[in-house]
C-alpha cells in the first residue's frame, strides 16, 4: 500500500517534525537544580530534540483522542519553522535563508516530567501533533510574536518567544550542525511554561498573529478493536 504525503501546501510535503524540549528560559531556570545531579550532572550544551512521527501528524479541525488514565493531555502549543531548502552545517546568519516558512503546532502530550528518557508513550500517540497551514515567507518574526491558546471559547494561556535559549536561526544552525534538515521537516521551537490542559469534550484554538489559525478537539479514546 502506498502511503500519501502529508502536504503542507500544493508544492511541498511535510518531512520530519522535530521537537525542541529545554528552549525556554523559563523552564531551563526551573530545572536547573535536577542538572547538577547525576548522571549527568551539567545542563545539555547541544539541542534537546524528539520526534513527531507520521502517526501523530493531524491537520486543523482535527478530534484528538486521549485515554482515560490519565484523561486529559497538555497542549504544548509551539511555532514551527518549515525548512525550504537543504540545510548542513548553516551559520545562525543564514539560517532562516533556509526556511520556506512558519506554522502553529499543537505538539500534544500526557502529562509527564520526564527530560531524561524519550517519552514515546507520552508524546508519539496517534494524532498527537496537529499542523496548521504553512505560511510561506522569511519575514515573520517568531521572537516577537504572541502565542495565545483558548479552551471552549476562553483564552487560558498566552506565551512569548522573546526568552528562548536559542533563537530559530541558532536553533537551526546548531541542530544542522550534526544532521541534515530536508525541505518539508519542521523544527518546532519548543514547549513552554505552564502549557493548558485539555480533556474530552473541550475544543482547543491556537492563535499567532500572522500564522494560520489551528483547531482541534479533544475526545475520549474508544477501546481498541478486538
Amino acid at each position: 500500500m502506498q502511503i500519501q504525503p502529508f502536504l503542507l501546501d500544493d508544492g511541498l510535503a511535510l518531512g520530519t517534525v522535530y521537537g525542541t524540549l529545554l528552549n525556554q528560559q523559563a523552564t531551563v531556570q526551573r530545572l536547573s537544580p535536577q542538572f547538577d545531579s547525576a548522571p549527568y550532572k551539567a545542563a545539555p550544551r547541544a539541542p534537546v530534540l524528539y520526534l513527531k512521527p507520521r502517526n501523530t501528524w493531524a491537520r486543523d479541525g482535527a478530534a484528538v483522542a486521549v485515554p482515560a488514565d490519565p484523561g486529559e493531555v497538555r497542549v504544548d502549543a509551539s511555532i514551527g519553522l518549515v525548512i525550504g531548502r537543504s540545510a548542513t552545517r548553516v551559520s545562525e546568519e543564514s539560517a532562516l535563508g533556509h526556511v520556506a516558512g512558519w506554522l502553529i503546532a499543537s505538539d500534544l502530550t500526557l502529562p509527564h516530567e520526564n527530560y531524561y528518557r524519550p517519552a514515546i508513550r507520552q508524546r508519539c500517540r496517534d494524532g498527537f501533533c496537529p499542523l496548521g497551514a504553512l505560511v510561506r515567507g522569511t519575514g515573520f518574526d517568531a521572537q516577537a510574536a504572541t502565542l495565545t491558546v483558548s479552551i471552549n471559547g476562553e483564552q487560558v494561556w498566552q506565551r512569548g518567544f522573546a526568552d528562548l535559549v536559542r533563537s530559530p536561526a541558532r536553533l537551526l544552525a546548531d541542530v544542522t550542525e550534526f544532521m541534515t534538515l530536508s525541505p518539508g521537516d519542521v523544527l518546532l521551537l519548543g514547549p513552554g511554561e505552564g502549557a493548558p490542559l485539555a480533556r474530552p469534550g473541550d475544543r482547543v484554538v491556537i492563535e499567532v498573529p500572522g500564522l494560520a489559525r489551528l483547531t482541534h478537539s479533544v475526545a475520549a479514546e474508544q477501546g481498541a478493536a478486538a
